[in-house]
């Protein structure tokens, strides 16, 4: 199968996006949209306007959720504000560590760290809003990277003509 390069462009912004979910150093999902805008109107397929609209809401909503779901997690098992400030500047300093994963790594010692600050005595606690960050960091991650690859398999299927 001989496939054109803005074909295999959109593959590839499609491919990054979806390692962006789970990888903070790409977009994620504006990737992932932008590979599927490039092969509607890059080329000459008949992939139906409802997948851009939906998936253009979906990656919206996703942005939003990213926020939203490990703040609620984190919360939820008892976290504090001191948890979410070392979560960011965890992962920040973790995404210069040259370990696999570094920036999660960062962001759980993050929050551990930050709860300790908050209360030194409270390691039981420290360790639920981990916790929580990490549950909160699964759901923000799976949610997104579902519409990814659901983005992928949607131009693919339209490229051997199945939808």
């Amino acid at each position: 199968m001989d496939l054109p390069l803005i074909n295999v462009l959109s593959l590839i912004l499609l491919v990054l996006g979806i390692l962006g979910t789970f990888l903070p150093v790409l977009p994620g999902l504006i990737l992932s949209l932008c590979g599927l805008l490039l092969y509607k109107y890059g080329t000459d397929a008949d992939l139906p306007m409802i997948y851009i609209w939906a998936f253009g809401i979906l990656t919206a909503i996703s942005a939003v959720l990213n926020y939203v779901i490990p703040a609620k997690t984190n919360r939820k098992y008892g976290g504090t504000r001191w948890g979410s400030i070392g979560s960011v500047i965890g992962t920040i300093v973790g995404m210069f560590i040259p370990i696999p994963l570094g920036f999660l790594i960062g962001m759980f010692a993050g929050v551990f760290i930050g709860e300790l600050l908050h209360d030194s005595k409270d390691m039981d606690k420290a360790l639920k809003s981990t916790k929580g960050a990490f549950i909160g960091f699964i759901y923000g991650t799976g949610f997104s990277f579902v519409i990814g690859v659901a983005m992928f398999l949607v131009v693919v299927l339209d490229m051997l003509k199945v939808i």
